[in-house]
This record gives structure tokens, sequence and C-alpha cells, in this order.
């Protein structure tokens, strides 16, 4: 156990900002696998931008490496562009 009290606030803080990360990352996954599972052309494309948006975030917080954001968007585009 931590005894110094900045290693007290370090382990809530990344506790606090783990949940965060998490919740994110779940949130965009599922925002993902309900694209991917749309058939509706013009749905899709209402939602492609948000869900692009929410990737684009989640690599720009490090929370998902940069090559699996580009991988996540450049498969979900050639998704909507053959529906």
């Amino acid at each position: 156990m931590a005894n110094h009290k900045s290693a007290l606030k370090r382990i809530r803080n990344s506790e606090t900002k783990r949940l965060r990360n998490r919740y994110q990352h779940k949130t965009a996954r599922n925002a993902v696998r309900k694209l991917e599972n749309t058939s509706d052309k013009s749905e899709a494309e209402k939602m492609f931008n948000d869900v692009i948006s929410k990737v684009d975030k989640l690599a720009k917080k490090n929370i998902i490496h940069a090559n699996k954001a580009a991988r996540i968007k450049s498969r979900l585009a050639k998704h909507v562009a053959s529906l």
C-alpha cells in the first residue's frame, strides 16, 4: 500500500481516469458495432460522422492506438460506401 500522500492521490486519479477511459472506449465500440449492423444507407451516413469523431477522440487521448483508429475508420468508410 502507498505511504505517501502523492502516491495515494495518484492511485485515486488513476482509477478515475481508468473508469472514464473504459466508458469512452466501450461507448465508441458500441457505436461502431451499431454502424456495422446498419443496412440503411442514409442512416449509416448520419451515424458515420459521429462514430468517426468518437474514434478520433479516443486516438487523440491515446486510449486506442492511432493505427487502430485509422483501421476502424477505413473499414467503416468501406462499409458505408458499399451500402
